[in-house]
């Protein structure tokens, strides 16, 4: 995969330990909550919840277009470059608020005070989502940290990730998710389908339930938390099938974590290789590999004869 002009591998895939911006991450967190939630509200459904996911830019993570309450549409941007989160409406006109260190419950009044300027009316559920300790966005005067410096560099590598991401999924011709950032658990993802139904999860959330109603592979990155407490990128298969835990899988420094049912690779030991890039490929392909070959998936009507290929630079 061809570098940025000018940019160095230490430039594209930045040191970034979670211990170093943990405040700020959880308060980012936060804040992306509820611009996630203000376009689940107001978006028509999309399967498997993706009509909830932020996409990466150049500047930041947007929206994309969501429909208003007049007819028309707007979007939501994060800029990590000039610390701006942006409203643009279809009249042309631009909002926008500082993102700067301040509680989450100020952050909240002023996203709703801005929408409202522009007539846009919406509720949404104000309990965070896949967050230890939940407090309701109007009550959150604890997560309230911003470091410009490591939001930039957690945007870099959202960046980086999502181009070998891209590649990946260019190899797959059977369904498949958007390159897309879930703002419950804070990652950025990619599902491919075997086309097939998933058993049941009668017991399920309807969260869960509705993602994984069919087969599926997913990996992804995130900067960490739980079982994993710093930068890493997994995979996983649901549901697993016989032996996938044991399946082996490249990078040799991939481990599967039984009670996480995924495979680990953390970001430090890509960042750190000689070709993160490539070495980033190789873990999704062969945690790919195994999952689609033990759960007997029918690859040849799924993938490209060609498969993915990272495009370098002479």
């Amino acid at each position: 995969m061809a570098l940025e002009s000018g940019a160095s591998s230490s430039e594209l895939w930045p040191e970034l330990h979670l211990r170093d911006w943990r405040d700020t991450c959880d308060t980012l967190h936060m804040w992306t909550q509820i611009v996630g939630k203000i376009r689940t509200a107001l978006t028509p459904p999309i399967n498997h919840w993706w009509h909830s996911t932020l996409y990466i830019t150049p500047r930041g993570l947007t929206t994309s277009s969501i429909p208003d309450n007049m007819g028309g549409l707007f979007d939501l941007e994060f800029d990590f470059i000039d610390d701006r989160l942006r409203a643009h409406s279809g009249s042309g006109a631009v909002h926008s608020i500082p993102l700067s260190a301040r509680p989450v419950c100020d952050f909240y009044g002023e996203v709703m005070r801005m929408l409202r300027s522009m007539g846009i009316e919406v509720r949404i559920w104000t309990m965070p989502q896949e967050f230890p300790d939940p407090i309701p966005f109007e009550k959150d005067e604890t997560h309230a940290s911003y470091d410009p410096e490591y939001v930039r560099r957690f945007h870099r590598v959202l960046t980086s990730v999502s181009r070998v991401l891209a590649e990946f999924r260019s190899g797959f011709i059977g369904k498949c998710s958007p390159v897309h950032f879930f703002w419950g658990s804070f990652d950025l993802a990619i599902t491919r389908f075997s086309g097939r139904l998933a058993p049941e999860r009668p017991d399920a959330d309807p969260v869960t339930r509705e993602a994984y109603s069919h087969e599926c592979s997913s990996a992804g990155w995130w900067p960490g938390g739980g079982p994993v407490d710093d930068a890493a990128f997994y995979a996983y298969t649901a549901p697993a099938p016989e032996g996938y835990g044991t399946a082996r899988v490249l990078p040799p420094g991939a481990r599967f974590l039984p009670d996480f049912g995924e495979f680990v690779l953390m970001y430090d030991d890509v960042r750190r290789s000689s070709d993160p890039e490539q070495v980033l490929m190789e873990f999704l392909q062969t945690t790919y590999e195994a999952g689609a070959n033990l759960g007997n998936w029918d690859r040849s009507a799924l993938e490209r004869p060609e498969g993915a290929t990272l495009r370098k630079t002479a």
